[in-house]
């Protein structure tokens, strides 16, 4: 699942130029017994199987033994801490990061309990499993790295950045000036650049305030 995503994009520009190593795991890798078992029914009932703990621990152990520094341990998980640039933020300061990647009814608790540093969710829904997560954290973290992107000036002006405030960035235009009728406005045109930066602040709170009013006011 992981091979689209690592071979496109800012995931493979940023480990093509040395700034960002990832490695993929698989989880059978780390059990012990003929059928390559991960998964098992549930204590107490109830439907779907449940990730046991074993692999998890033996790949964490295993892996962590070979790094100069301990690792930060992430669970994907829909009962984690929602994902927002506040988070990625955070998680982009760590040097050494483990995803590990939760799906069926679950993981065995033992895994948050006593192996994981934080469990992490990209929104209030329900995947398959953890893999798109996983991929969704680490393009939002590598993107950061100074150096990945073309521009520096790109993140620093991104929406939910803090240079806007954490807020959505305003409308963005480009050639032809005029298509079908509808015009760039003329602010954009006027090489103002004070007055540029002072209409695209307006229309960064006023869009905020209309599609995100959770967001934090001026």
């Amino acid at each position: 699942m992981f091979t689209s995503s690592l071979n496109y994009g800012n995931l493979k520009r940023s480990m093509n130029s040395g700034k960002v190593e990832i490695s993929i795991h698989d989880l059978r890798d780390y059990t012990f017994d003929k059928h390559r078992t991960v998964d098992d029914t549930a204590f107490g009932g109830g439907a779907g199987m449940v990730m046991k703990p074993e692999p998890f621990f033996n790949c964490v152990e295993t892996l962590s033994k070979k790094e100069e520094k301990k690792p930060f341990v992430v669970l994907t998980s829909p009962q984690g801490r929602v994902l927002n640039q506040n988070l990625v933020e955070e998680l982009k300061e760590k040097e050494i990061i483990y995803i590990l990647c939760g799906r069926y009814e679950g993981v065995d608790n033992r895994v948050s309990d006593y192996l994981v540093d934080e469990e992490v969710s990209i929104g209030d829904y329900i995947l398959s499993g953890g893999e798109i997560p996983a991929m969704t954290i680490a393009d939002a973290i590598t993107r950061l790295i100074p150096g990945v992107l073309g521009s520096q000036e790109s993140v620093e002006h991104d929406t939910f950045s803090q240079k806007i405030q954490r807020k959505l960035k305003g409308p963005v235009y480009t050639k032809p000036q005029n298509f079908k009728g509808l015009k760039v406005p003329k602010v954009l045109l006027s090489g103002n650049h004070k007055e540029i930066e002072k209409w695209r602040k307006l229309q960064s709170n006023r869009r905020s305030s209309i599609r995100r009013p959770d967001l934090p006011k001026s």
